[in-house]
């Protein structure tokens, strides 16, 4: 009976192998906007790596860094059209789609990128079929909590008003208009540009990528407080999953989950943070610690924000109190809630 059973085993195994190796060979495009410098870079290289070792490379993914398959408000659009295959988003980009995702852009919700991550991928599974249309999600995330970078000393919401001011997505935009501020509307790659011409006086960003866009340049005053964060997606076309094999299909499911979410989190988490460090250690910038008092202003300026929030998830057709209930109780099981 045993020595039936091995045989058995062997044999299905032995099929799957052969299934492997008869997969049609594919080769995919996975698309981004920031430079190969960024952390992201690595992280997407050892992630198709992975890929193409668990296809017994039938799998073999080409990333296009720097926008060079298009600008970084089209990629949720690239990979609806099959432009890309893959695609890294910023969810608050997507003017008007998303309302669901962006929740976690909320002023003074996270405090852990890593765990972040997997929170807000594991809380967004179940919505994502609804909220992000016409592509297919493989994985949420987040980077380190970002602040506000600024020409001149910024320490009380007061001081907003009158600003230019390039928000990191819609909900900060939101945010700095509700104080007063007009706001710019740019990419990231674009945003070194418009704080030297005068676009811009200051804008909300993580802090290593301050050095790595050359903001450090235009800017030398820095919030030192988690603000705010941005939520990201890695998308795939559909369409180029259902042309998959199973086998091949199986190898992409596993590589977007939660875990991987942690890991991307990780890794740009640590990168961003190191670039606190770096910052407080610069004396050409100064670093502004808020008092308590300070805090409590800034966090209270976030609530018409919230507001806002729920009401455009309520038009959607869903329960904003029961979704941010349960997103902060996700944050909270990964001790990832500010």
């Amino acid at each position: 009976m045993k020595t039936r059973h091995a045989l058995a085993a062997l044999a299905v195994a032995g099929a799957c192998t052969i299934a492997a190796a008869q997969d049609k060979p594919m080769e995919l495009k996975f698309s981004h906007w920031v430079p190969p410098t960024h952390a992201m870079q690595k992280t997407i290289v050892a992630w198709a790596q992975s890929i193409e070792k668990a296809s017994n490379g039938t799998l073999r993914i080409t990333i296009y860094p720097a926008q060079q398959l298009g600008k970084a408000f089209d990629h949720y659009d690239m990979t609806q059209s099959g432009i890309a295959d893959f695609a890294y988003i910023n969810v608050g980009y997507q003017a008007g789609r998303l309302p669901v995702a962006n929740a976690i852009q909320l002023p003074f919700l996270v405090s852990d990128p890593a765990n972040g991550s997997r929170a807000y991928d594991e809380w967004y599974r179940k919505y994502a079929a609804k909220d992000m249309p016409g592509v297919r999600m493989c994985l949420m995330f987040i980077h380190d909590p970002g602040t506000l970078h600024s020409k001149t000393r910024i320490s009380s919401p007061e001081q907003i008003k009158g600003m230019k001011i390039r928000p990191a997505h819609a909900i900060t935009a939101d945010w700095m208009r509700s104080l007063g501020a007009t706001t710019v509307t740019l990419s990231a790659p674009e945003a070194r540009e418009a704080l030297e011409r005068g676009v811009a006086d200051a804008l909300t960003f993580p802090w290593e990528s301050v050095y790595l866009f050359g903001i450090d340049k235009v800017t030398k005053f820095h919030i030192d407080a988690k603000l705010y964060t941005t939520g990201f997606a890695w998308i795939m076309n559909p369409a180029k999953y259902q042309a998959m094999s199973p086998a091949q299909r199986k190898v992409i499911d596993d590589h977007c989950t939660s875990e991987w979410a942690y890991r991307v989190g990780k890794e740009w988490g640590d990168f961003e943070a190191a670039g606190r460090e770096r910052m407080k250690a610069d004396k050409s910038h100064t670093i502004v610690t808020l008092t308590p008092a300070e805090l409590a202003a800034w966090q209270k300026s976030a609530e018409p924000v919230y507001a806002n929030w729920a009401a455009e998830v309520r038009k959607a057709g869903y329960d904003p109190d029961a979704l941010l209930a349960e997103l902060r109780a996700t944050l909270a099981k990964y001790k990832a809630g500010l």
